[in-house]
């Protein structure tokens, strides 16, 4: 990568700044809509309510709740833009620390609506949706709120549950940012040594040197052992509250809520895992394929990301801009337009620095219909098809913004918000595999978009099994960190099998991912899986219907809160809960493998 400036991104079009005149006059109306809202539930507590009042109420509770979501998301997107960009700046941490409290408010007018339409019927949840126009079109919201109130404690154990997580759940995961994002380490390169903040020593995995790839993961490996007590208590606290409230709360086991999450069944689940285990043998052919070509029986961990041609194909940001413009141009000039809106726009902060968060997301900024997006950009490949991935989950929003979908119906389960990032991954790589004839640079591209299919598959699978029995573990007792390291190993030998070698994995790959200190939101792993097999599928119906297909998809992106995984597959006469769909998708993928091991 050249030492051109990789861009922030520019948030000052929501507030001028933090301790600006329009952020407090922001912070003013959001409380203020919080207390007429409490207001407004304080009515639904009479007793004597007839239906066409119950109707009225829960029409004006949607719609409050609605403003609020989009007023308090905005704000919190903005914070949430400082410190994951800096962990060091100590006056943004306290205004975060204090509109915790203020969004702890909006979660409580939640529970509250939530404790409502559960003591509600069925027949009057029907009744309302049919006699209201608003309650009409959040149909599908109020009976999933209805579905899940069976899963709630009492209501003030709710609040308390909601209260103690700031200084519980959260406290945790922040720690667990604040560790991996403020850990430097020295390390030598190109004669220089220099401190290197741990996501641009990981992103030495991908670098042609063997030497360089070993010498770094020797080096994180030790940089994590530095810190493994700290983050194996904070794992800690975090999966045990989140057994202690599943307990509480009357789920099956810790898969539970996240399966209500992803609105999907649980037999969707076990037959893509069912398929995925199933397609390992050709993953792992694949990884020993790589291992003969740089003269090895099995990859070491260090391998699994190196480049497989000499051909060392680097971008600069212009060139990365020009390659993910074009190609999103081949799949649908909008697609490429509103690409270029966020490049000029200056929404990507992609610059590797110091207090930074590693790895990469994109969030919305409700209330200004635009999104956010957070890398590391390094000038591999692999990079730009996590912006192009980035753009993805932007895209998906800026569907749902065009169509006018409040917050309540842009509650995209986890699963499906995975459709558009992945879809336009695979555009690249599509692309990319079309235009090129020369053998060298095919392999190169080749071997970098299965790098990234083996970690969705692979590698989820891994965290999935490791996740598990984490969980199964903790109801019993605290784990230590060599404890949850062993967990780990287990896991990956499961997955990989003989194509690493067992002395050489990745132990700590726990410590880095923060999707596992997220207390609401366990197994963020099956997730991805998903998402890679459910773009793929509808990639196949794009290459049969071109053009035509744009509208559908398009409106798919906008429904994704609107219904569940089964019912929006349907749309495309896609059965999620038969293997021939799964089955189907990592077919195409066993093709880029048996490509790959011809050449």
């Amino acid at each position: 990568m050249t030492d051109e400036i990789v861009p922030r991104w520019n948030v000052q079009n929501i507030f001028p700044s933090i301790d600006s005149k329009e952020y407090q006059d922001s912070l003013n109306l959001l409380l203020k809509k919080i207390s007429d809202c409490e207001s407004l539930f304080k009515q639904l507590e009479a007793d004597n309510l007839d239906q066409t009042n119950k109707t009225i109420l829960c029409a004006a509770g949607i719609n409050a709740l609605n403003h609020i979501y989009e007023l308090g998301g905005m704000m919190n997107a903005y914070l949430h833009s400082f410190n994951t960009t800096d962990s060091r700046d100590e006056f943004a941490a306290r205004k975060n620390s204090e509109f915790e409290k203020i969004y702890l408010q909006i979660q409580n007018l939640h529970l509250n609506f939530q404790v409502w339409i559960g003591k509600s019927s069925f027949t009057e949840i029907e009744a309302m949706i049919k006699a209201d126009q608003t309650c009409a079109e959040h149909a599908f919201n109020l009976r999933t709120l209805k579905d899940q109130a069976r899963y709630l404690m009492p209501t003030d154990l709710e609040v308390l549950a909601n209260e103690l997580a700031l200084s519980g759940t959260q406290a945790w995961n922040k720690l667990q940012g604040a560790v991996t994002s403020q850990l430097s380490v020295p390390f030598e390169f190109d004669g220089e040594t220099k401190d290197y903040p741990m996501p641009a020593l990981i992103n030495f995995r991908s670098h042609p040197k063997e030497d360089v790839r070993r010498r770094a993961y020797e080096t994180e490996m030790r940089a994590w052992k530095s810190v493994e007590v700290p983050l194996a208590m904070a794992l800690n606290g975090v999966k045990g509250t989140t057994v202690t409230l599943n307990n509480r709360r009357g789920r099956v086991d810790a898969v539970h809520s996240a399966i209500d999450m992803a609105r999907i069944e649980r037999k969707t689940l076990e037959v893509m895992l069912t398929s995925m285990v199933d397609s390992l043998p050709a993953f792992q052919k694949y990884f020993l394929k790589k291992a003969g070509r740089i003269g090895k029986d099995q990859l070491d961990w260090w391998d699994l990301f190196a480049p497989d041609s000499s051909t060392n194909q680097t971008f600069t940001w212009s060139q990365t801009k020009d390659f993910i413009l074009t190609h999103f141009g081949s799949f649908s000039p909008e697609l490429s337009n509103f690409a270029r809106r966020a490049f000029e726009e200056s929404w990507i902060d992609a610059e590797q620095r110091d207090g930074k968060r590693g790895g990469a997301f994109c969030m919305g900024i409700p209330g200004k219909k635009e999104s956010r997006i957070l890398c590391n950009f390094d000038g591999s490949l692999d990079q730009v098809g996590t912006i192009a991935h980035e753009l993805g989950h932007a895209f998906h929003n800026e569907c749902a913004y065009q169509a006018n979908k409040t917050e309540f119906q842009q509650d995209t389960p986890i699963t499906l918000a995975e459709t558009a990032s992945i879809m336009c991954e695979t555009i690249v790589v599509e692309a990319l595999l079309k235009e090129t004839k020369d053998k060298s640079s095919l392999l190169a591209i080749l071997g970098n978009n299965l790098v990234g299919e083996s970690q969705v598959i692979v590698d989820i699978y891994s965290r999935y099994l490791f996740e598990t029995e984490i969980f199964k573990k903790r109801e019993s007792a605290e784990l230590s960190a060599n404890e949850i390291n062993d967990t780990m190993l287990m896991a990956q030998k499961a997955a990989y099998g003989k194509a690493l070698h067992p002395d050489h994995l990745n132990k700590y790959a726990w410590t880095w991912k923060p999707h596992y200190y997220y207390s609401g939101l366990s197994f963020y792993n099956f997730p991805y899986a998903f998402g890679l097999l459910f773009a793929k599928g509808l990639y196949e119906i794009y290459k049969q219907r071109g053009s035509e297909f744009i509208a559908d998809y398009k409106n798919l992106l906008a429904s994704t809160g609107e219904a569940s995984a089964e019912v929006l597959a349907s749309r495309f006469e896609i059965d999620i809960q038969s293997r021939t769909f799964w089955d189907g998708s990592l077919k195409n993928i066993t093709k880029e493998i048996e490509l790959y091991n011809s050449l």
